[in-house]
């Protein structure tokens, strides 16, 4: 299965946020363990770091060893306009998701990826599925 994982997943992770940290630190480990089946994006990485406030450039650096980032481009910024949702970055998650050519969006947030054309489903429900 290939899996697109969500920032909020990565923050849970980084930050070891409770009580989300374990199913999301499961799916990281998932995808640590099949390389190349998990894609993360760029924007979502600086969005990352940011959000980290010290940093997470050994969180980064470790994560690139084993996850894809599609390289998006104006095309794919365009099908995110397109896609006409209430928060533009979660449109760019989508976008990049479907260069990927995920199966599941794995998010805490499913309720503002309703409208996407790629399912979005909790940590839980992802590690049912893999």
């Amino acid at each position: 299965m290939r899996l697109f994982i969500d920032t909020d997943i990565l923050l849970d992770v980084l930050l070891n946020r409770r009580p989300h940290a374990e199913a999301s630190g499961k799916v990281v480990d998932w995808a640590e363990e099949n390389p190349g089946m998990a894609a993360v994006s760029w924007h979502g990485l600086a969005n990352l770091h940011y959000l980290s406030k010290n940093g997470a450039e050994d969180f980064i650096g470790d994560l690139i060893g084993f996850a894809e980032i599609p390289q998006t481009g104006s095309e794919h910024m365009r099908q995110a306009l397109d896609l006409r949702f209430k928060d533009l970055e979660d449109a760019m998650q989508v976008a990049a998701a479907l260069l990927f050519g995920a199966q599941v969006i794995v998010t805490r947030n499913t309720r503002d990826f309703k409208a996407s054309p790629i399912k979005a489903v909790t940590p839980e429900a992802a590690l049912k599925a893999i």
